[in-house]
C-alpha cells in the first residue's frame, strides 16, 4: 500500500491560492452587504418629502448628516483597497509556473504519441549518443530519457505508467499544505506560538465574552433586562397608573444611567441647568424619596421629557441628552405594554393578584404619541401642525366654527378654512394644507367568528373568538377630495322637496363627523312621525342560528303616508275598488291553481326541494372557499416577512424618522380591563388584515366590547368601534355518534374478511415450508 506524505509549500505558490480564496471569502459578501447605498436615491426621497416634512427636526438632521458623514467614503475606501488586494493576488497566482504536470514518456523522447517500437529505438539511440554522461551529456536528462524509454517498451514500466502515471509504479500519496515551510521552521517556533497563543487563547476568549455578557443583558428588542425588571416591579405594585407617575417610572429606566449604559451622560453643567428647568417646569415631585426615581440620572431624564412635553428650549448640552431620551422612550414604552400584558395573562391564568389596569396601558400609548409629537395631554391636537400656536386656537374654537380636531379642520368648506386661518399667510397655509393631507385616515371593518366549528356565527361559553380587523390606510387628503366631490356645486339646479328627501336617505355622513347628532335627530323626526300615524306592524323576523352578533342583522321597516284630510274620501272609495278587483283576482288565480294536477303539483314540489339543495350545496361550496382562502392567508403571512417602513410619521419636535405604527386591541372599558391583548400592526402601508382571539366568557348572556385603533405617532386620531357578543350554552357532546353506529351485518363482514386473511396466510406459509 503506497505512504502519504505531507509537505509544507517550499516555493509558496500553493500559499498564494489560499491566500486569494480566503481574501475574496471576505470582500465580496463585504461589498455587497457594506456598500454603501445610493446616496441620489435617498436624496430624492427626502427631496420628495420636502413639502410636508421639511420643519421636521429629524428631517433637517438627517440633512446635516447626510452633508457631515465621512462614514460612507471610508467604506468606500477600505472595500476598494480589499478588491486591490483580491486582484493582485489573483494576478500574482495567475502568473505562477505549473510545478504538478503529468508524465509523458513520449515528451520525454521527442515523439508523437502512438509512435512504433523501431521508432523508440531509434530515438533513444540517438538521444543517447546525444546526452549520455561518457558523451559529456546531462546525467539528469539520460536519466530521464532512459526512463521513458524503459517506460514504451518493458511491458511492466509500461503497465505501471498506464495505471499508475508512472512507470516505477504507486508512489506515495503527496499533500500539500497551502502555508510556507517557515512558519514551522525551528528558529520561528517560539514567535509562531507566541502568535497562535495571542490569537486564540488572548484575543477570541476576549471577543466572545464581552459579546456575551453584552448579549445577555438584553432582551429581543434591545431593552436591559434590568429595565423590563423594574417596570414589571411598579406595574405589579401600581395597577391603576396615572400619566405623572407613568412619566416617573419611564425616566427611571437603566438606559438613562450612565453605570449602565454608555450612551447616557452626566455632566458637570446637570448641577445649574437641570435644577433652573426644575424651577421654569414647577412641581415635579423633587422631593420624593423614592428610588430610584430620587437619583440624579432619572431626575435629569424626567426634567428633559417635561421639557421636551412643554416645547421648552434648553441649551445645547442638554438638548443632545434629550434628544437621546427622547429618541429611547417609544420602545421603552413598548416594553411597558409588553410587561403589563404578560401580567394580565399572569392575572388571569394564576390569579393572586391585580392585573394592570386598562387605563394604564391605554395611559403608556397616550404617552408615545404624546413623546413623538412633543405635547401636553391637555393640550389640543391642532398644535401638531406647523405654524399653530396656542394664541392661535381661539380663531378655531370659536362658536362660528368649533373646530377642536383635525377631522373637523379637514371637514370645513375651503373658504371658512381660509377665513379661519387668516393669521397665516398663503405659503404657510399651503404647508398647513400638505401637512394635513399627509395625516393617515383608517377605514376600520370588523369580522366576528368562531373558526374551526361547524357553524361560526355560534359563540358559546369558553369558546375561541376570533375577530378579523381590516384595516385600510388612506391621506387624509384623499378622502377630502372624496367628500369635495360629493358636495353639490353651485351652478347646480336646486332639487324639489320629495328629491331631496330621496336624496338625503342615500347619502353617507362624513366619516370624520359624529353620528350621535344626526341619530338623535332623525328619531326625534320620526317620533313626530309615529304620532301623527301609527304604522303598520312588520312581521317579524325569525330568529336564526344561535350565536349571531347582537346588531350585525337589524330588520327596518319605513312606513310613508302622504294622504292629506281633503282627499280621505276619495282614497277610501280607491281602497274598496282595489280591494274588490284584488279579491276577483285572488278567487280566479285560486281557480286555476286547482285546475292544477297532482302530478304537477308533485313535480313542483321536486323542483322546489332540488333548488333548496342546490343553495345548501353552494353555501357549503362558499363557506369551504373561505375557510380555504383564510388557511392560506395564515400560511403566507407567517412565510412572508413584510418591511416595518410603513409611512414617515409628521413631528416637529421627534429627533429621529419614525413610522407609522398602530395598536388594535379589544377591551371591555366597563370593567377597564383587556379581553384581548394588544396587537402592534408595524406594517400597515395601504391594507392590512389582523386576527384577534380571545375566550369568550364562561357565562351565557350579551357582551358590550369595544375594538380600538390607537396610533403610536398622533395625536386624536385613535377610533373605537363597538363589538357585541352574544354567548350562548355550548352544546352537549353525543356519547353515542351516528357515526359509530356500525350495523351487525358490516362487523361480521369485516370479521370474516379478518378470518379469510388469516387462513390465507396460513396456507401460503404451508406452501412454503
Amino acid at each position: 500500500m503506497a505512504g502519504q506524505q505531507f509537505q509544507y509549500d517550499d516555493s509558496g505558490n500553493t500559499f498564494f491560492y489560499f491566500l486569494t480564496s480566503f481574501v475574496g471569502l471576505i470582500v465580496i459578501p463585504a461589498t455587497y452587504y457594506l456598500w454603501p447605498r445610493d446616496q441620489n436615491a435617498e436624496q430624492l426621497r427626502l427631496k420628495s418629502l420636502r413639502r410636508a416634512h421639511g420643519r421636521c427636526l429629524w428631517y433637517r438632521l438627517r440633512l446635516m448628516k447626510s452633508q457631515q458623514s465621512i462614514v460612507p467614503t471610508l467604506k468606500k475606501a477600505a472595500l476598494l483597497f480589499g478588491w486591490a488586494v483580491f486582484l493582485l493576488l489573483a494576478y500574482k497566482v495567475s502568473k505562477l509556473d505549473r510545478e504538478y504536470q503529468e508524465y509523458n514518456p513520449y515528451e520525454v523522447l521527442n515523439l508523437d504519441p502512438g509512435a512504433s517500437l523501431s521508432e523508440i529505438k531509434k530515438q533513444y539511440r540517438v538521444l543517447s549518443l546525444k546526452f549520455h554522461p561518457d558523451k559529456g551529456g546531462d546525467e539528469a536528462t539520460f536519466m530521464r530519457i532512459a526512463k521513458a524509454y524503459a517506460a514504451l517498451t518493458n511491458e511492466q514500466s509500461r503497465q505501471n505508467w498506464e495505471t499508475y502515471g508512472n512507470p516505477d509504479g504507486p508512489g506515495a500519496t503527496s499533500f500539500g499544505i497551502a502555508l510556507p515551510a517557515w512558519i514551522v521552521d525551528q528558529k520561528n517556533s517560539m514567535l509562531v506560538l507566541l502568535v497562535y497563543g495571542l490569537a486564540f487563547m488572548v484575543i477570541l476568549p476576549v471577543v466572545v465574552g464581552t459579546w456575551w455578557y453584552r448579549s445577555i443583558r438584553y432582551s429581543g428588542d434591545q431593552i436591559l433586562i434590568n429595565t423590563t425588571q423594574l417596570f414589571m416591579h411598579f406595574m405589579y405594585k401600581t395597577p391603576n397608573m396615572n400619566m405623572k407617575r407613568l412619566g416617573m417610572v419611564l425616566t427611571a429606566a437603566f438606559e438613562f444611567d450612565p453605570r449602565s449604559n454608555k450612551e447616557a451622560t452626566i455632566r458637570p453643567t446637570d448641577n445649574i441647568e437641570v435644577p433652573q428647568l426644575i424651577r421654569e417646569l414647577g412641581n415635579i415631585n423633587v422631593k420624593k424619596k423614592e428610588p430610584p426615581f430620587c437619583y440624579p440620572y432619572s431626575l435629569k431624564a424626567r426634567v428633559l421629557v417635561l421639557a421636551h412635553l412643554a416645547r421648552m428650549e434648553v441649551s445645547e448640552e442638554l438638548e443632545e441628552d434629550q434628544r437621546f431620551v427622547v429618541r429611547k422612550s417609544p420602545a421603552l414604552l413598548q416594553e411597558m405594554i409588553n410587561v403589563g400584558c404578560q401580567l394580565t395573562m399572569m392575572a388571569n391564568s394564576r390569579g393572586g393578584f391585580h392585573a394592570p389596569r386598562l387605563v394604564t396601558i391605554e395611559n403608556c400609548m397616550k404617552l408615545t404619541q404624546m413623546i413623538v409629537q412633543g405635547l401636553q395631554e391637555s393640550k389640543s391636537p391642532l398644535l401638531q401642525l406647523p405654524h399653530f400656536e396656542e394664541e392661535h386656537l381661539r380663531y378655531c374654537i370659536s362658536k362660528k366654527y368649533k373646530v377642536r380636531s383635525l377631522q373637523d379642520l379637514v371637514s370645513l368648506k375651503d373658504s371658512d378654512r381660509r377665513s379661519m386661518l387668516r393669521f397665516l399667510g398663503e405659503e404657510k397655509y399651503e404647508e398647513v394644507l400638505a401637512v394635513l393631507g399627509s395625516f393617515p385616515h383608517i377605514a376600520m371593518e370588523t369580522k366576528l367568528q368562531v373558526l374551526d366549528d361547524e357553524d361560526s356565527n355560534n359563540i358559546t361559553a369558553g369558546s375561541i373568538v376570533t375577530v378579523t380587523v381590516t384595516l385600510t390606510r388612506k391621506r387624509m387628503a384623499e378622502v377630502f377630495e372624496k367628500e369635495q366631490d360629493s358636495l353639490p356645486c353651485p351652478g347646480e339646479e336646486t332639487a324639489t322637496p320629495e328629491e331631496g328627501q330621496a336624496d338625503a336617505s342615500k347619502t353617507k355622513t362624513k366619516v370624520w363627523q359624529n353620528k350621535s347628532k344626526g341619530t338623535k335627530k332623525t328619531a326625534k323626526s320620526k317620533k313626530k312621525k309615529l304620532t301623527k300615524k301609527k304604522a303598520t306592524p312588520a312581521p317579524a323576523k325569525a330568529k336564526q342560528a344561535n350565536g349571531n352578533v347582537a346588531g350585525n342583522e337589524v330588520a327596518t321597516t319605513t312606513t310613508t303616508t302622504t294622504a292629506t284630510t281633503a282627499t280621505t274620501a276619495t282614497s277610501a272609495v280607491a281602497k274598496e275598488d282595489e280591494d274588490e278587483a284584488s279579491d276577483k283576482g285572488s278567487e280566479s288565480e285560486e281557480g286555476e291553481a286547482n285546475k292544477d294536477s297532482p302530478s304537477e303539483r308533485d313535480e313542483d314540489s321536486d323542483k322546489q326541494s332540488d333548488t333548496e339543495v342546490d343553495e345548501i350545496a353552494g353555501d357549503d361550496e362558499e363557506e369551504w372557499e373561505a375557510l380555504q382562502q383564510s388557511i392560506q392567508r395564515r400560511e403566507r403571512a407567517l412565510l412572508e416577512t413584510k418591511s416595518k417602513v410603513t409611512h414617515p410619521a409628521y413631528s416637529l419636535y421627534f429627533p429621529e424618522e419614525k413610522q407609522e405604527w398602530w395598536w388594535l386591541y379589544i377591551a371591555d372599558r366597563r370593567d377597564q380591563t383587556l379581553v384581548s391583548m394588544p396587537y402592534h400592526v408595524c406594517t400597515l402601508k395601504d391594507t392590512e388584515e389582523v386576527e384577534l382571539k380571545f375566550p369568550a366568557p364562561s357565562k351565557t348572556g350579551n357582551y358590550q366590547y369595544s375594538v380600538i385603533l390607537r396610533s403610536d405617532s398622533y395625536l386624536g386620531l385613535d377610533q373605537i368601534k363597538p363589538l357585541k357578543l352574544e354567548v350562548h350554552e355550548a352544546k352537549a357532546m353525543l356519547d353515542n355518534h351516528p357515526q359509530w353506529d356500525i350495523p351487525d351485518t358490516e362487523e361480521e363482514d369485516e370479521e370474516q374478511e379478518d378470518s379469510d386473511g388469516i387462513e390465507e396466510s396460513d396456507e401460503n406459509d404451508e406452501d412454503d415450508d
